[in-house]
C-alpha cells in the first residue's frame, strides 16, 4: 500500500510539474527561423539545434534568475591524445585560456616571431636526449619566453569574463571530453558570445612554459592524491587495450618532459570543429534570440570530416585481477566490473542494481554493512561512459579487517543479489526516489547543463529521449530480470585494487626546470578587450530581500516557526534548528551518529531505513559546533507519516549495547585515519595557529573518552532533543495556517525548553612574531598556509575585504594568482583570503596557500611574501574586480529556504535587512586607495605563522628556520590524542 500511495503521489508530481504527454518522445518544431527536436514532457525544456556548419545547440529555458550556465563541449579528451603525446588534450585546455592574435597580446606582429621560435625550440626539445644539450635548449626556451612575455597580457580572458559578470570561469577535461564552463548574467550574452567566438577562432599557444610547469604541479599534486592514483589503476586494470585504460588524463612524466606545440595545434585542428562541439545553455534565456546570436558568432566554424577513436573491443576478463597501491594515507579498496556502452539495457539494469545495493538508505550495503557497522564505510555506483561503463564497489575497512575481507562482504552482497534476497518492494522504491531527486536537481541550472552536456558527449544528445525515459523503463524492470542479469555478469570478471598504506615506490617526481619569472602587463588591456568592456548592457537592477514579506512567521507551541512557501511542486524541506552544538555537548556529534543505528521499542533500525526510503522521504541529524539541524525532506504527500516516523525513533530510540560497541571501534579508527590525511594534518596546524593548544580542531573527545562513552548519555541527549529551544524552518506547499495546525499535532513539545549548558569558548592567541609549525608527511608536494588572527569582525567592513579578496588573492585573474602561478610558474594551486566570520564575536584571519614542489618551496615562500608586504597597484584589474563584486550582487537571487538561511545569518552578524543592500552600496564608493591602505593597515608588515605539511626528507629545513623558529609538531601535538 505504502509503495502503490508512493508511485501514485510521484506520478501526480511529474504530471504537474511537466504540463505535457506522459511519455517521451522527439519531435520537431521551428521558430524564428530555425528547426529544433525536443523531447515530449522534458523536464529540463531542452531544444536540440543542428547550425549549418554541423555545431550543435542545446538550449534549456529556466527564467527564475538572471543566471545562464554555459557549456563549450568539445566531444575528444584523453582518449584522443596520440600516443606520443598523451596530457595534450588536458593541456590544451589550459592553453585555451591565453587568448588569440586580438586579445591576451599587445602587439601579436612582433609577439608571433617570437612564438614560433619557441615551437621550434620545443620540437628540437623534444627530439634531444643529451641532459646538457637538453639544459641548453630549455635555456634558451627560458630567454625567449621572456622576451615573449613582454607582449602577452596573461588572464585577459579572466579580465573580461569579470567584466561580463561571470561567476565561475572554470574548464575540465576527461577521457572523452573537455569542456570550457562559465555562468554568466542574461544581460551580457551579446558581449559574452563574442569572447567565445574569437576565443575559439584561433587560439594563441603563448605563456606556455610557465603554463607547463604549472600542469607539472598538477602532475606532482596527482601523485600525492591517494584517490587519483588508485582510479587510474583501477581503469588501467579494467581496459587493458582501451585508451580509458592505457592513457591518463594527465599524461606521463616523460611526455610532459618533451611537449610538442605541432602536436597540440593538430589536435585543436582535427577535433575543434563545430562538428564535434556543442554549445550548452541552460537558465534565463530566449529561445529564438539565443540560438541566433550563436548562430551568427559561431557561422565562421566550418565542418571538417572527423576521425573519432575507435578502440578495439576489450576481452572478457575471465579471472580476478588484484592490485596493490601504497601510499601513507588511510586503507581502502574498490572493486569494479566493466560494464557496457552507454543507453544499453545493461547499462540501465548495472545503474538500477548499484542503487539497490547501495543508496545511503536501504540498499543491501546500507542495511547489511553499513547499518550493521561490518566496515568503516561501503557504497556502490555505476560510472557511465560511452564505450563502457565501469561498476564499483569503495569502502574503508574497519579497525582489525583486512581488505580481503572487506572484498568478500562485498561479494556477499552481490551473492544476495544474484539469490534473489531482496525485497521486490526495493525496486519501486528506488525508481521513485529517483524520480525525486532528477526533479530536485533539474531546478539547478548546472544540473540541467551537465546532464545535456553528457548526452552529448556519449551519443551527440541522440538519445536524449532514451535517458529521459530510463527511470520510467527501470520502473517495467522486475526482480526476475535483475536476479537472471546478476547471475549472468558478475562472476570471476572483476578487478580489485587494495589501497595499503606504505610507501609508494613507483612515484617519479617531476623534476624542476630553471624559470625566469616573465611578464604579465596585468595592467594593460588589448583594443578587443577594450571594446568588450566597453559595450553597453542593459542593467540588471539588484533584488534584495524584505525579511518582512520574503518569508513568514508563526508559532507552533513554544517554537519559533520560519516560513518560505514552495509554489513549484510538492517537495517539502523542514529542519528543527537549535541553536546548540558541540560547543555545549561534546558528546551529540556521537549522539547523532548513533542515531542511525538505533531501533525503537517496534522497529529495528533497517526496518526504519526501509520505510523513510519507501516514502521517498529521508531524514538527517546534523551537528555543528554552534547549531544543530534535524532536517525532513521528500513528498509532501507523506509529510504527517514521515514526521511522525521521525519523532517516534527520536523519543524512543531504544540502546543498542552491541552497535555502540563497534560504533565505539568505529570512532577509534576514523581518529586514526585522520592521523594520516594531510589536508585534515593541514588543518589541524592552522587551528593551533589561530589558537594554540586549546583549539577548536582538537575539541573532540579523547580515546579514553572514546572507550568510555555510555549509552544512556548518548540516549538521553536524543530523547530530549526537542526539549531544548530549537525554531522550525519550513520551506514546502503547506500553507503557514495548515503547517502549523499539522506540525502542533505530530510536533510534541514542553511548556518550556530546557536552558542549554554552557557554550566552549576558545581564546584566540596573538599572531605578532613569526613562527613555523611543521608537519612530516610523505609527499612530494609542500602544502604552505600562512595564518594571522585579524582581530574582532566589523559586518560593516564586508564590502571593502569582498572587494580586496576579489582583487589580491581569488581567481585566476587575481595578484596571487598572476604572481604565482603565470609569472614565476610556482605552483598550481595558490590562493589568499581575508577570512570573515559568521558571527560579529568571532575574529578574522589572513589565510594564504601555495602548494608547490618541496623543492621550490622557499621560492614559493618568497613570491607570496613579497605581495604580502606591498601590494601591486593594477587599476585595469581594480575596476574589474569591482564591476564582478558589482555584477554578483545584481543576477543573486536567494530563493527558496536559502530566504530563511540568509535571514538568519544577518541576524547573527546583526543585521535587520538584507546585508547585501549596505555591501552593494558601500561597493560603488570604493576606489584603490581604500584597498590599498586595508592591505597597510591588516596584511602587510604584519607577523605570519608558517603552517608547512611536507616530507622531512624533501624539504629545506635550514631554510624554513631562517624564515622564524621552527616548531614540528607532533600528530598527538595536532590532533589532542
Amino acid at each position: 500500500m505504502k509503495i502503490k500511495l508512493l508511485i501514485t503521489a510521484l506520478m501526480l508530481l511529474v504530471l504537474s510539474n511537466a504540463n505535457a504527454q506522459s511519455t517521451f518522445q522527439w519531435k520537431t518544431g521551428n521558430s524564428g527561423g530555425y528547426a529544433y527536436r525536443y523531447v515530449t514532457n522534458d523536464p529540463t525544456k531542452s531544444r536540440f539545434y543542428t547550425l549549418k556548419n554541423g555545431l550543435t545547440v542545446i538550449l534549456s529555458q529556466n527564467n527564475k534568475e538572471p543566471q545562464i550556465t554555459f557549456k563549450m563541449a568539445v566531444r575528444a579528451g584523453s582518449n584522443s591524445d596520440p600516443k606520443t603525446n598523451t596530457g595534450l588534450a588536458h593541456y590544451l585546455e589550459h592553453l585555451l585560456f591565453k587568448g588569440t592574435d586580438k586579445f591576451g597580446t599587445l602587439d601579436y606582429a612582433k609577439e608571433k616571431p617570437l612564438l614560433d621560435k619557441i615551437q621550434g625550440l620545443y620540437e628540437t626539445y623534444g627530439k634531444t636526449t643529451d641532459p646538457e644539450t637538453r639544459k641548453q635548449i630549455y635555456k634558451e626556451i627560458d630567454r625567449v619566453s621572456g622576451e615573449a612575455s613582454k607582449y602577452a597580457i596573461a588572464n585577459e580572458y579572466d579580465k573580461m569574463m569579470k567584466s561580463i559578470g561571470s561567476t565561475v570561469t572554470n574548464a575540465h577535461t576527461a577521457v572523452e571530453e573537455t569542456v570550457y564552463e562559465e555562468n554568466l548574467p542574461s544581460n551580457a550574452l551579446d558581449k559574452f558570445l563574442a569572447v567565445q567566438a574569437e576565443r575559439f577562432r584561433a587560439p594563441v599557444f603563448r605563456l606556455f612554459h610557465t603554463e607547463l610547469e604549472a600542469v607539472y604541479e598538477e602532475k606532482n599534486m596527482g601523485m600525492d592524491n591517494a584517490r587519483r592514483k588508485t582510479y587510474e589503476v583501477l581503469l588501467k586494470t579494467l581496459f587493458p587495450t582501451h585508451n580509458y585504460g592505457q592513457q591518463t588524463t594527465i599524461g606521463t612524466i616523460e611526455h610532459l618532459k618533451n611537449p610538442s606545440m605541432v602536436e597540440i595545434r593538430n589536435y585543436y585542428n582535427k577535433f575543434y570543429v563545430p562538428n564535434n562541439m556543442a554549445v550548452i545553455m541552460a537558465g534565463d534565456l530566449n529561445f529564438d534570440e539565443a540560438v541566433k546570436k550563436i548562430d551568427k558568432s559561431f557561422t565562421y566554424m566550418t565542418a571538417k570530416p572527423l576521425s573519432e577513436y575507435k578502440p578495439a573491443p576489450e576481452k572478457p576478463l575471465t579471472t580476478v585481477q588484484r592490485v596493490d597501491v601504497y601510499d601513507p594515507s588511510a586503507e581502502n579498496l574498490m572493486v569494479a566490473y566493466r560494464g557496457f556502452a552507454s543507453n544499453t539495457r545493461e547499462s540501465l539494469l548495472l545503474d538500477m542494481i548499484a542503487k539497490i545495493l547501495s543508496n545511503g538508505k536501504a540498499g543491501l550495503m546500507d542495511i547489511n554493512v553499513n547499518k550493521q557497522q561490518k566496515m568503516l564505510n561501503s557504497g556502490a555506483g555505476y560510472n557511465q561512459m560511452k564505450d563502457y561503463g565501469m561498476f564499483i564497489m569503495s569502502g574503508s575497512p574497519k579497525s582489525g579487517q583486512s581488505l580481503e575481507d572487506a572484498e568478500q562482504l562485498f561479494l556477499q552482497q552481490i551473492n544476495l543479489l544474484k539469490a534473489g534476497k531482496f525485497d521486490e518492494r526495493l525496486i519501486k522504491a528506488t525508481v521513485a526516489n529517483i524520480k525525486l531527486e532528477d526533479l530536485n536537481a533539474f531546478e539547478s541550472n548546472d544540473a540541467r547543463a551537465q546532464a545535456i552536456m553528457n548526452a552529448f558527449i556519449q551519443n551527440r544528445g541522440t538519445q536524449w529521449r532514451k535517458i529521459l525515459a530510463s527511470n520510467d523503463e527501470m520502473e517495467k524492470v522486475s526482480k526476475k530480470e535483475i536476479v537472471d542479469f546478476a547471475n549472468r555478469f558478475f562472476l570471476d570478471n572483476y578487478a580489485v585494487i587494495f589501497k595499503r598504506k606504505g610507501v609508494d615506490k613507483n612515484i617519479l617526481k617531476v623534476d624542476k626546470p630553471a624559470i625566469t619569472a616573465i611578464q604579465t602587463n596585468r595592467n594593460e588591456i588589448s583594443p578587443f578587450t577594450k571594446n568588450i568592456i566597453s559595450a553597453p548592457v542593459k542593467p540588471i537592477t539588484p533584488k534584495f530581500l524584505d525579511y518582512t514579506k520574503d518569508l513568514s512567521f508563526g508559532k507552533s507551541g513554544i517554537a519559533d516557526v520560519l516560513y518560505v512557501q514552495n509554489k513549484d511542486n510538492g517537495i517539502f524541506r523542514m529542519t528543527y534548528r537549535f541553536d546548540k552544538g558541540s560547543y555545549n555537548y561534546k558528546l551529540l556529534p556521537y549522539a547523532a551518529q548513533y542515531l542511525s543505528f538505533l531501533g525503537d521499542d517496534k522497529k529495528t533500525a533497517e526496518e526504519i531505513s526501509r520505510e523513510f526510503y519507501e516514502l521517498a522521504c529521508t531524514y538527517s541529524l546534523n551537528v555543528g559546533t554552534e547549531v544543530t539541524s534535524l532536517t525532513l525532506s521528500g513528498l509532501d504527500q507523506n509529510f504527517d507519516r514521515a514526521v511522525v516516523l521521525l519523532e517516534k525513533i527520536l523519543t524512543n530510540c531504544k540502546a543498542d549495547e552491541k552497535a555502540l560497541d563497534a560504533f565505539k571501534s568505529r570512532i577509534l579508527k576514523n581518529m586514526d585515519n585522520q592521523k594520516l590525511n594531510k589536508s585534515m594534518i593541514m588543518n589541524g596546524l592552522t587551528s593551533f595557529a589561530q589558537f594554540g593548544a586549546d583549539n577548536p580542531f582538537r575539541y573532540s573527545l579523547s580515546v579514553s573518552e572514546v572507550k568510555n562513552i555510555k549509552s544512556a548519555d548518548l540516549i538521553d541527549l536524543l530523547h530530549n532533543l526537542t526539549n531544548y529551544k530549537h525554531s522550525i524552518v519550513y520551506y514546502g506547499p503547506k500553507t503557514l495556517a495548515t503547517l502549523q495546525s499539522d506540525i502542533v499535532k505530530i510536533h510534541p513539545l514542553p511548556s518550556e525548553f530546557t536552558p542549554e549548558a554552557p557554550f566552549k569558548t576558545f581564546t584566540y592567541a596573538k599572531t605578532d612574531s613569526t613562527k613555523v609549525y611543521f608537519a612530516d608527511y610523505d609527499m612530494v608536494q609542500a602544502d604552505i598556509r600562512w595564518v594571522r588572527n585579524g582581530g574582532l569582525y566589523d559586518p560593516q567592513k564586508l564590502a571593502g575585504i569582498s572587494l580586496f579578496n576579489n582583487y589580491f588573492g581569488g581567481g585566476m585573474g587575481s595578484v596571487v594568482f598572476q604572481t604565482i602561478r603565470e609569472s614565476k610558474a610556482l605552483a598550481y594551486s595558490t590562493f589568499a583570503t581575508y577570512q570573515v566570520p559568521a558571527s560579529r564575536t568571532r575574529e578574522t584571519a589572513m589565510i594564504a596557500y601555495v602548494g608547490a614542489q618541496a623543492d621550490k618551496m622557499l621560492e614559493a615562500v618568497s613570491g607570496m611574501n613579497e605581495l604580502i608586504s606591498v601590494i601591486p597597484e593594477a587599476s585595469k584589474s581594480f575596476a574589474l574586480a569591482k564591476t564582478s563584486a558589482e555584477n554578483s550582487i545584481q543576477t543573486q537571487r536567494i530563493t527558496q529556504d536559502d530566504i530563511i538561511y540568509s535571514y538568519l545569518a544577518d541576524k547573527k552578524l546583526g543585521f535587520n535587512e538584507d546585508s547585501r543592500i549596505s555591501r552593494y552600496n558601500q561597493l560603488k564608493a570604493l576606489e584603490f586607495t581604500d584597498i590599498r591602505q586595508f592591505h597597510s593597515e591588516n596584511i602587510a608588515g604584519k607577523s605570519y605563522i608558517y603552517c608547512i605539511v611536507s616530507s622531512e626528507k624533501k624539504i629545506n629545513l635550514q631554510g624554513l628556520e631562517k624564515l622564524g623558529p621552527v616548531t614540528k609538531l607532533s600528530l598527538e601535538q595536532i590532533f589532542g590524542y
